[in-house]
C-alpha cells in the first residue's frame, strides 16, 4: 500500500523527468533551427592552374564545430590558410563574423566544384571555379619590371548590357606611391566591382605579383567606343649600390611611368524582335509580388497593400521599368508609395532591385480585375528575349456588416429623483484656508506673468532663426515641387518646362543656373541627356525631343547619390603605404 508521501515522491519524480525530457526537446530544437549560415566566395573567377587564389568561408554566427577543409584535397593544394573573427553590437542585438580564408591551388584545368566544407553539424554550400590552362596566357614581356593588362567580356555586347572590364599590374619589383586613373568610357555608365585581389603567378617562368581590380561597364548607345589606356605612375625602389651610410636610407626611388592599351568596343542596338516599350538586358531577372492580407476577403473602405518587387542582375537600378499598372477609379482606389531603389556592387557584376507598394482601396462591393504584368527582357547568358509575368489578379470585396435596429438595444439611462437641495452652513474656518489658498495663486500668477514675459523676449530674439527653419521648409517643398514638374514635363515632351524644372532642381542641389554647368555635376548619362535637352532647344535645328530617357537618367542619378559611398575625388593608391 503506497502512503501519501510516497504518492508526492513518485510524481515529483515523474514531472523532474518529464521536464528534463522537454528541455532536451527545446535546445535540441533550438540547435536546428539557428544552424549557422555559412557562405563561401573566391577572389576571382577564373584562374589558371598554377595560380594561387583564395576561397573564404564566412559564418554569420558560431556553427557548430570547427571545420573540415579535408575535401578540398581531392582537386585542391591547400597551401596556407588562417581565420579571424569580429563581433558588433548594433540597437540591442549582437552579430558575430567568423571567416576562414584558404590559399589553393587547382590539381587540374576545368570546372571544379568547391565542395561542401562541414562545420560540426553545420554545412557550406557548394561552388563551382573555371581553371584554364597556362597556354591560355598572353605572351608578354617579361624584361618589364612592371606592366599593365587589361581585357573586357564581351567585347561586342549590347547597348545598355553589362561589360566586364578587369585590369592586372604585373610588378617584379618594390613600388611605392603608385597612382593609377580610373577607366574613362564616353555614353557609359561606370561601377567598380567589390576591392582589390592581389596574388602571385608566373608569366614566361618569372614570377610577379599581380592586383587585380574589376569594373562594370554599360553603354549607353551603339556602336563603336573605345575606352582610353589606363596610366600608372609610380615610384621604383632600387638599392644604392655606391655606399652605405647607416644615416641615411640605402634605397632609392625611381619614378616610372606605364600604359594600357586601349580598347574599342563594338556595341550593337536592342535585337530588332524585341518588341517592348523598355529594354531591358539582364543576367538574371525576378519579378514577384506579396499582399497584406486575403485578397478574396476584402472590405469596402479598408486598404490592402499589394508590394511589387523587381530583382535583376547584370543591370543598373536606372534600368528597372516601372511597375505598378494599377489606375485610380471610383470604384477601386490607388495610393503608390515612394519607390525603393537599391544596388549592390558584387565581384560578379551588379543587382539592381525595385520595390513599389501601391494600397489599394474597395469603394464598393464586388470583383475588381487588376490587369497582367508583363517585363519583356533580354537575357544576356542565353542571349534570348524572354517575358517575366506576374498574371491577372482578381480583388474580391463585401460590404462591412452592420447591426440592424432590431439588434441594436438603446442604453438605459439612470434617472435620479429630484430632491430638495440643502443650504450648506458657512463656517470661518473654511473662509481663512481660501484666503490663504488665494494668496498662494497670486504668487503662481505673478510668477507665471514672468514667465510668459520671459517667453515672448526669447520669442522676438528667435524669429530670424525661425525664419530660416521656415525658408528651409519652403526650399524642400520647392525642390520636391521641381521633381514633380520635371516627370510631368517629360512625360509630355515638354522641353521648356524640363528645362525650368532642372534649373530650379540645379539651383538648389549645385547653386547653378545654367544647364551647361548643371551637366557637369552630373553622372555620365544624365549629363548627355541635359546636353541632348541644351541641343534641342537652343540648337539650330529643330528636332522632336523626347523626356522619357531624361527622367530614367535622372532616376538613376538620384538614386545613384543616395546609396553611393564616400570615395577620395582624388587618385587612388594601389597600395597602402
Amino acid at each position: 500500500m503506497i502512503t501519501i508521501k510516497q504518492f508526492f515522491k513518485t510524481d515529483i519524480k515523474i514531472s523532474l523527468f518529464n521536464a528534463l525530457i522537454f528541455l532536451f526537446i527545446v535546445i535540441w530544437g533550438t540547435q536546428n533551427i539557428y544552424a549557422a549560415e555559412i557562405r563561401v566566395s573566391v577572389d576571382r573567377n577564373p584562374v589558371v592552374v598554377d595560380d594561387y587564389f583564395q576561397i573564404t568561408y564566412t559564418a554569420l554566427q558560431s556553427p557548430d564545430d570547427d571545420p573540415d577543409f579535408s575535401p578540398l584535397e581531392q582537386d585542391f593544394v591547400i597551401i596556407n590558410q588562417s581565420n579571424s573573427s569580429s563581433s558588433s553590437w548594433v540597437n540591442g542585438k549582437s552579430t558575430k563574423v567568423v571567416q576562414w580564408m584558404l590559399t589553393v591551388m587547382a590539381k587540374q584545368v576545368g570546372s571544379l566544384v568547391i565542395p561542401p566544407i562541414k562545420f560540426g553539424k553545420d554545412i557550406s554550400p557548394s561552388s563551382t571555379i573555371l581553371v584554364t590552362d597556362k597556354s591560355t596566357k598572353k605572351q608578354m614581356d617579361t624584361d618589364e619590371d612592371l606592366f599593365i593588362e587589361v581585357e573586357v567580356t564581351p567585347e561586342n555586347p549590347y547597348i545598355q548590357s553589362q561589360v566586364f572590364y578587369t585590369m592586372r599590374l604585373y610588378t617584379k619589383v618594390t613600388i611605392s606611391q603608385a597612382r593609377l586613373n580610373e577607366p574613362e568610357l564616353s555614353d557609359a555608365v561606370i561601377e567598380r566591382l567589390g576591392e582589390d585581389s592581389n596574388y602571385n603567378t608566373q608569366v614566361n617562368g618569372v614570377n610577379y605579383s599581380v592586383t587585380e581590380r574589376k569594373y562594370a561597364f554599360f553603354p549607353q548607345k551603339s556602336g563603336k567606343l573605345t575606352i582610353k589606356p589606363l596610366v600608372l605612375t609610380a615610384e621604383i625602389l632600387v638599392n644604392n649600390a655606391q655606399g652605405f651610410n647607416p644615416f641615411f636610407n640605402s634605397q632609392m626611388g625611381k619614378t616610372k611611368r606605364v600604359e594600357s592599351k586601349s580598347i574599342t568596343l563594338d556595341v550593337k542596338p536592342a535585337p530588332a524582335e524585341f518588341k517592348g516599350t523598355h529594354w531591358l538586358s539582364a543576367e538574371q531577372l525576378v519579378l514577384k509580388q506579396e499582399w497584406s492580407g486575403d485578397i478574396s476577403k476584402l472590405k469596402v473602405g479598408e486598404p490592402i497593400t499589394r508590394t511589387l518587387s523587381l530583382v535583376a542582375k547584370g543591370t543598373t537600378v536606372g534600368q528597372l521599368p516601372e511597375l505598378n499598372t494599377t489606375e485610380t477609379s471610383e470604384q477601386l482606389k490607388a495610393y503608390p508609395d515612394q519607390p525603393v531603389l537599391q544596388e549592390q556592387k558584387k565581384v560578379d557584376g551588379l543587382i539592381a532591385f525595385r520595390e513599389e507598394k501601391i494600397a489599394l482601396i474597395p469603394s464598393k462591393a464586388g470583383n475588381f480585375n487588376l490587369p497582367a504584368i508583363e517585363i519583356p527582357w533580354f537575357n544576356t547568358k542565353s542571349q534570348t528575349l524572354e517575358i517575366a509575368k506576374i498574371p491577372e489578379v482578381i480583388l474580391s470585396s463585401a460590404e462591412v456588416a452592420t447591426q440592424t435596429e432590431s439588434e441594436v438595444k438603446p442604453a438605459s439611462i439612470p434617472v435620479t429623483p429630484l430632491t430638495s437641495v440643502e443650504t450648506p452652513k458657512i463656517d470661518s474656518t473654511n473662509l481663512i484656508e481660501s484666503y490663504e489658498q488665494t494668496k498662494v495663486w497670486l504668487w503662481v500668477s505673478v510668477f507665471l506673468a514672468i514667465g510668459w514675459l520671459t517667453t515672448i523676449v526669447l520669442f522676438l530674439r528667435k524669429r530670424k532663426a525661425d525664419k530660416v527653419i521656415v525658408l528651409e521648409d519652403e526650399a524642400f517643398l520647392s525642390l520636391k515641387a521641381a521633381i514633380k514638374n520635371l516627370k510631368q514635363a517629360c512625360a509630355n515632351n515638354d522641353a521648356l518646362a524640363a528645362k525650368d524644372a532642372l534649373l530650379i532642381w540645379g539651383n538648389h542641389k549645385f547653386d547653378t543656373n545654367n544647364l551647361g554647368a548643371l551637366a557637369g555635376f552630373c553622372d555620365a548619362r544624365l549629363r548627355d541627356e541635359i546636353v541632348l535637352l541644351n541641343q534641342t532647344l537652343y540648337g539650330k535645328e529643330s528636332t522632336q525631343w523626347e523626356g522619357k530617357k531624361l527622367f530614367q537618367a535622372f532616376t538613376e542619378n538620384k538614386a545613384r547619390g543616395a546609396i553611393k559611398e564616400t570615395v577620395d575625388n582624388g587618385l587612388e593608391p594601389l597600395f597602402k603605404l
